[in-house]
């Protein structure tokens, strides 16, 4: 079994640290947009765009820079997306008003490219032995690093004000840049080519067409103009931006790669998990902080016990994530995605029916952890089998906004199904909550069908030679033979 020299250690703690940086920036900042708000004299409706900036520029950025990763080599696109989040958590920090603080986050958010070049990089640097270990714990990373997010937001803001929520990631980030300029060497595999710029602005502009209604419909009405008229703008531009690709010679996402049986699967997989995971991360602290004296239920926390009582959630996912690797050698990584998926199902039904006292959403979470860890290693993981080496960055940049995609939406439509029917004092009725945890339920009993449909891995013999002088395209037992996902 091959081992992980020290140079390679070094290169993976850089990863680990630029995933885990960008991924905290996704949640660090919601728990306290009412500080920031009252703090920068600005209205809710302006401040909710510090969320909305970051995951526009996100969702443009990451598959933009991840083509631009395999043309150009994946070490200096993580020097750029590294650089670009610390400029904007710069920004950011120094922010005098609510309007630079926007634009801060818009400069963080083309940092995205960090997580699908990170996982290019482990794919080509390390052992095809070990690269799904390697991509579980990484994923575990990102996935836990949203939740560390919540946690983390409520005691800094409390002891140093929110601006260090931006100075911390500043100081972090540029370590994490000098440790990956020494320790990440240049990438061997570059796929040639130039972007297609008209298939990248087709694709900016059907994502901004459907993420910002998606993100404002609550407030909007899902039947207004404003909501349904850049919807109808996004099926244009998306159905514009496959007859661009299909035509293209040079492919911004080429769609043979994305019409593969294992690569399609596993995205409408991820579109569904993401809905439900992002949802969970962004009603499960709501509902802990609804003060149970006025309403009957929820516990009454402040932001800081609110995030402390995720860190079962933290934990499993850690677990889980760092022991996918060993498990797909046994179990295989469809069915740990299929495991990962009910799981998510159980825990969400689980806060939807039980939810009374404290340890029954601790309980709930930890197992939502799990489900998370092994969801997310095994995503990732047969993205990597699946597609030729030179497009691992730009499959696993698209696999990412697609993530995000359904993260919207399930927030979207969590969102209209809690505070569809407010009590007089403003505040949710409790139905809302437990019909919206059963949506999300359903969302992800729906996840575990799909996952069914994603086919099994099988080997294949690849001589020695060729072996050894490529990076395979997927897990391996043993020199010689390679895991394609089918």
């Amino acid at each position: 079994m091959s081992r992980t020299t020290s140079p390679q250690r070094l290169t993976f703690l850089a990863l680990a640290a630029a995933t885990a940086s960008f991924s905290m920036l996704q949640s660090l900042v919601s728990p306290v947009l009412s500080t920031i708000q009252h703090d920068l004299h600005t209205s809710q409706s302006t401040v909710t765009w510090v969320l909305t900036a970051w995951l526009l520029s996100a969702s443009v950025a990451t598959p933009l820079m991840g083509r631009i990763a395999d043309m150009i080599g994946k070490d200096r696109t993580l020097l750029i997306a590294l650089g670009a989040i610390a400029l904007g958590c710069l920004i950011a920090a120094v922010a005098p008003n609510v309007g630079v603080l926007i634009v801060g986050r818009i400069v963080q958010g083309l940092g995205g490219a960090v997580f699908p070049v990170s996982f290019g990089i482990v794919r080509d640097e390390f052992p095809a032995n070990r690269v799904p270990s390697m991509v579980g714990v990484i994923s575990a990373v990102i996935a836990a690093g949203g939740g560390v997010g919540i946690v983390l937001a409520g005691p800094i803001v409390d002891a140093l004000g929110w601006r260090w929520l931006f100075w911390i990631p500043t100081i972090v980030v540029v370590a994490t840049a000098f440790l990956a300029y020494r320790s990440v060497p240049r990438s061997p595999l570059r796929t040639p080519g130039r972007v297609n710029w008209t298939a990248a602005a087709l694709l900016s502009g059907w994502l901004v067409a459907l993420l910002v209604p998606l993100t404002e419909a609550s407030a909007w009405g899902w039947s207004s103009a404003a909501v349904i008229a850049p919807l109808a703008a996004a099926v244009v531009l998306f159905a514009a931006w496959i007859a661009v690709e299909l035509r293209s010679r040079d492919p911004l996402i080429d769609m043979r790669m994305m019409r593969l049986p294992a690569v399609w699967t596993t995205n409408l997989v991820a579109l569904l998990f993401g809905a439900g995971m992002f949802a969970s991360y962004a009603f499960l602290p709501q509902f802990m902080q609804i003060p149970a004296a006025v309403t009957g239920y929820g516990f009454g926390s402040s932001v800081t016990e609110a995030g402390l009582l995720m860190l079962p959630m933290l934990v499993t996912m850690a677990v889980a994530g760092t022991v996918s690797g060993p498990i797909s050698r046994v179990a295989g990584v469809k069915a740990q995605l299929v495991v990962g998926c009910a799981l998510g199902a159980l825990a969400s039904a689980g806060v939807a029916l039980w939810h009374d006292r404290p340890w029954q959403l601790a309980v709930a979470t930890a197992v939502f952890g799990l489900g998370l860890g092994l969801a997310y290693a095994s995503m990732t993981n047969l993205i990597v089998q699946s597609v030729p080496a030179g497009q691992t960055a730009v499959a696993g940049g698209m696999n990412t906004n697609i993530r995000t995609i359904g993260g919207s939406i399930g927030t979207a439509v969590v969102s209209s199904v809690i505070t569809g029917h407010l009590r007089p004092d403003g505040l949710p009725y409790e139905s809302g909550f437990t019909t919206a945890f059963l949506v999300m339920a359903v969302t992800l009993a729906a996840t575990v069908a799909v996952a069914l449909l994603v086919p099994g891995a099988r080997r294949r013999t690849v001589p020695a030679g060729e072996a050894a002088a490529r990076v395979p395209a997927g897990t391996v037992g043993t020199v010689g033979t390679v895991g394609t996902a089918r």
